[in-house]
């Protein structure tokens, strides 16, 4: 029924069936604004949004659902949702709403991170490639690329287990515990000269990591 009425007003409209595919579909396609549910099989909407912004993904997303509560609508603007529209709806304000996102431009976030300087080393996330503080350089997997982009974005904070379990692997299959000590140690072995004491990435014990220039 949405699609039918969008596409009424002139839209082009895709549709996807589950989180997943419309994380697919913001990562191969360009929109002028993505509409998601939370409630979504396998992939809730939240993950999505939380993924798609930690990729550099800066599509204006509209959240349309039923769970209406404030807590709700503030986890969907945190994550960095552009606005969030309750069921029941008017269609009049849906479409008044879409139009006014689809004339923003889009605002840059620590997100769309392209390179960054670490210490004496650096890292270009559109190559996926980290260069240590010898000069060495090697290639870094995408979810290397994502932990290391959102504690670089987060600089100075304590960046918990579980958001980095969320924003970077979001809710398919969690790793364990020690593939994120893993990275941490492989980041170390990159950009610090002595690994055993850190001054960029640090461990804080039973909390996350924290990054630090």
């Amino acid at each position: 029924m949405l699609a039918l009425n969008l596409k009424s007003e002139g839209h082009k409209v895709v549709e996807v069936n589950n989180g997943a595919d419309a994380l697919e579909a913001l990562r191969g396609q360009r929109f002028g604004v993505a509409i998601l549910d939370v409630m979504m099989p396998g992939m809730d909407g939240f993950a999505v949004c939380r993924t798609a912004r930690l990729e550099g993904i800066d599509t204006p997303i509209l959240f349309l659902t039923a769970r209406n509560e404030g807590v709700d609508r503030v986890e969907g603007l945190r994550l960095g949702a552009n606005d969030y529209l309750g069921k029941p709806f008017l269609m009049e304000e849906l479409l008044l709403r879409l139009d006014r996102l689809m004339d923003q431009i889009p605002s840059e976030s620590w997100t769309q991170i392209e390179r960054a300087t670490i210490g004496e080393g650096s890292a270009d996330f559109l190559a996926f490639e980290a260069t240590s503080y010898d000069g060495t350089v090697r290639t870094l997997s995408k979810r290397e690329g994502m932990l290391l982009k959102l504690l670089i974005g987060k600089e100075g904070e304590v960046v918990s287990r579980e958001d980095i379990l969320q924003m970077v692997w979001g809710y398919d299959v969690l790793p364990s515990t020690r593939t994120i000590d893993n990275f941490i140690l492989a980041f170390r072995k990159t950009y610090e000269r002595d690994p055993k004491s850190p001054k960029h990435f640090h461990s804080v014990r039973g909390v996350g990591y924290k990054f630090t220039h």
